[in-house]
C-alpha cells in the first residue's frame, strides 16, 4: 500500500523504490524508444529499470532482516541500502547518474527525513550528479535534476514533505519539456531526453510514496524543433565502439587519476560512488585500456563491455522469429553459445543475475519467440519471473528448466528455428532431460554429505546435484564420477574445463572413456572462469 504519512521515513523509502520500479517497468519500452543521446542504443529505460531494481532489492533485504524481530529499520539504514543497491547495480550512462542522485539524497536523508531535509537532499543530489559527469551537458537528466532541486528550494518554509516532493516533480517535468530546445539531437528527433523522462518517472513515484496519490500524468507532445547548430550533442556516427562499466574498489586519489586517464580515452565518462567503492562508466574505442586503467587504480570487478554495433539492437529493428537466451557460468561457454546464435547472460560465481537483467536479455534478443535456458536450479525462480515479465510485453517465452550448463548445451545443440515453436521446445526439453550432469567442487569445511563425511580440501563429485564421490584429487575423482554416470549407459560425454584446469586432464579423461566405454564420444570445451573446475554431462 502507498505510504500516506507526510514523511520520508524507512517505509516511505521502501514504498518509493517499489513504486519507481513498477512505474519504470510500465514506461521502460517508451523511454527506450526515445533514447537518442548520448548514444542511440535504445536502452535508457531498461538501464534505469535495472538500476532501481537493484536498489529495491537492497532495501527489501534490510526490511527482511528486521521481520523476525517485528521491527522496522531506521531511515538511515533504508536510504543507505537504496543508495548502495543502486550503485552496485547501475547500468548505462543514465543508470549511473541516477545512482549518484540517490546516493546524494541518501547522504542527507540518513540524518533526518523532514521536508527541509528533502529540499537539501535534492540539491545535494543534483550537485553530486554534475560532479560525477566529466563534461556535463544541458538538456539532459542533469538539467532535469537541477530544475527539480531548484523548484523544491522555492517552496515555503512551512511546506510539508508532500509539497516539496510535488514541487520537485513539477519542476522536473517542466524542465523535461524544454530539453529539445537545449540539445540539438533531441530537437531534430522530436523527443525529450530519455534519462530526464526516467527521472521524472522516479520523482512521480516519490510523490505517490509520501502522499499516497500519484501525480497526474500528461502526455508531452514535442515538435521537431529548429535549434542552433552550436548546441552540444553526441556524434551519432563514428562515436566510440564500446561501453565499459565496472565496479571499482579504490581510494579517492586513485579515482581522481582514473578520471583523468579515462577522459583522455573516451567520452560519456561518469564515475560515481565513494567510501572506497565506485561505479565507472565510459564509452571508448579501447575497451582493454579502460579496464587496464581500472586495474591500475584499484580492484575492478563485475566488468561489462558492450559493443554498440554488435550487441545492441535498436528498438525499431525488424524482429527475428525466434531466439534462445542462455545463462552461462563462464566466458568460454558464453563464446560457444554466441557462436551458436544464442543471446547470453553471464552468471558469475556469487553474482547471480537479477530478473531484470534476464528481461533485458530477452528483449535484446529482439525476437517474437524466445527459449530461456537458466542452466542452474537456483536460478529457476528468477528465470520464471523474467519470463513472465517478458510475456507481459508481448514476447512468447518458453522456459526450459535446465539445471546445469551441460544440459543447456545439449538443448542448444538440437535447436531448430525453422520448425514450429512447440516442436522446438519439446526437442530441446527432451535433449536437456536426457543429459545427466555432474560437477567437481572443493570442500571448504568438514561436513556430512550423501557420500559420507568430507574434510576441508576434499574434492567432491556431485552428480545431479548430490555429492556422490569424495576424493583426494581432481583426476581420480573425475574418473570415479564418469564411471558412475556411464554405468547407466551413454553416447556422448561433455567436459567443460575451468580456467585453471590443464588440458592434460581432458586428454586423460578422454582416454579413460575411449578405453572403458566403446562407442561413447567425448567433446571438450573451455569454460573459462567458472565456479567448478570441471563440469560433466552424459547424454
Amino acid at each position: 500500500m502507498p505510504q500516506t504519512a507526510d514523511d520520508m521515513d524507512a517505509v516511505a523509502v521502501r514504498t518509493w523504490c517499489s513504486l519507481a520500479l513498477e512505474a519504470l517497468g510500465r514506461e521502460r519500452e517508451a523511454i527506450d524508444a526515445i533514447n537518442v543521446y548520448p548514444v542511440a542504443d535504445g536502452d535508457t529505460g531498461t538501464n534505469l529499470y535495472l538500476t532501481v531494481e537493484s536498489a529495491t532489492q537492497a532495501v527489501e533485504a534490510v526490511f527482511a532482516a528486521h521481520e523476525t524481530g517485528g521491527t522496522v529499520p531506521a531511515t538511515a539504514d533504508a536510504v543507505r541500502a537504496m543508495a548502495h543497491g543502486a550503485l552496485i547495480g547501475a547500468r548505462g550512462n543514465s543508470g549511473t547518474i541516477l545512482a549518484q542522485l540517490l546516493r546524494g539524497m541518501a547522504g542527507v536523508l540518513a540524518d533526518g527525513h523532514d521536508a527541509d531535509r528533502l529540499r537539501r537532499a535534492l540539491a545535494v543530489a543534483a550537485a553530486a550528479a554534475r560532479q560525477a559527469v566529466a563534461h556535463p551537458v544541458e538538456g539532459t537528466v542533469l538539467t532535469v535534476a537541477t530544475a527539480a532541486a531548484e523548484a523544491a528550494a522555492r517552496t515555503e518554509d512551512g511546506a510539508g514533505t508532500t509539497e516539496v516532493a510535488r514541487a520537485a516533480y513539477e519542476g522536473a517535468r517542466t524542465a523535461l519539456e524544454a530539453t529539445p530546445g537545449q540539445l540539438a539531437v533531441l530537437g531534430r528527433a522530436g523527443v525529450v531526453d530519455a534519462g530526464g523522462r526516467g527521472l521524472v518517472t522516479v520523482l512521480g513515484a516519490l510523490v505517490e510514496a509520501v502522499c499516497g496519490q500519484a501525480p497526474e500524468r500528461r502526455r508531452t507532445a514535442v515538435p521537431i524543433l529548429q535549434v542552433p547548430d552550436d548546441c552540444a550533442e553526441a556524434d551519432a556516427e563514428g562515436g566510440p565502439a564500446f561501453e565499459v562499466i565496472y565496479l571499482l574498489e579504490a581510494t579517492d586519489d586513485a579515482v581522481d587519476r582514473l578520471r583523468t586517464r579515462l577522459d583522455r580515452l573516451g567520452d560519456s565518462l561518469v564515475v560515481v560512488g565513494g567510501d572506497g567503492l565506485w561505479n565507472v562508466h565510459v564509452h571508448v574505442d579501447d575497451a582493454g585500456g579502460a579496464v587496464e586503467a581500472g586495474v591500475e587504480a584499484g580492484r575492478p570487478y563485475r566488468i561489462r563491455i558492450t559493443h554498440f554495433g554488435a550487441d545492441r539492437v535498436h528498438p525499431h529493428a525488424e524482429p527475428v522469429q525466434r531466439a534462445v537466451v542462455v545463462l552461462v557460468p563462464g566466458d568460454g561457454l558464453r563464446d560457444l553459445c554466441k557462436e551458436a546464435g544464442a543471446t547470453t547472460v553471464l552468471a558469475r560465481p556469487g553474482e547471480p543475475p537479477a530478473s531484470g537483467e534476464l528481461v533485458d536479455a530477452i528483449l535484446r534478443a529482439h525476437a517474437r519467440e524466445v527459449v530461456l535456458l537458466p542452466n542452474d536450479a537456483e536460478l529457476r525462480h528468477t528465470a520464471a519471473a523474467a519470463a513472465e515479465q517478458a510475456r507481459a510485453q508481448g514476447v512468447r517465452v518458453a522456459l526450459i528448466p535446465t539445471r546445469a550448463a551441460v544440459q543447456g548445451i545439449a538443448a542448444l545443440a538440437v535447436h531448430e528455428p525453422d520448425r514450429s515453436f512447440d516442436e522446438d521446445v519439446v526437442a530441446m526439453t527432451a535433449a536437456a532431460g536426457a543429459t545427466r550432469y555432474a560437477e567437481l567442487a572443493v570442500a571448504e569445511r568438514q561436513s556430512w554429505t550423501m557420500a559420507g563425511i568430507c574434510q576441508a580440501g576434499d574434492v567432491l563429485g556431485l552428480i545431479d546435484g548430490d555429492v556422490a564421490v569424495i576424493g583426494g584429487d581432481v583426476p581420480r575423482t573425475a574418473r570415479d564420477v564418469l564411471d558412475r554416470m556411464l554405468a547407466a549407459g551413454g553416447e556422448l560425454v561433455t567436459l567443460v574445463l575451468g580456467e585453471d584446469v590443464p588440458d592434460s586432464l581432458a586428454d586423460a579423461l578422454e582416454e579413460h572413456v575411449r578405453e572403458g566405454y566403446l562407442a561413447v564420444d567425448t567433446v571438450v570445451y573451455r569454460g573459462g572462469r567458472q565456479s567448478a573446475p570441471l563440469l560433466i554431462g552424459v547424454e
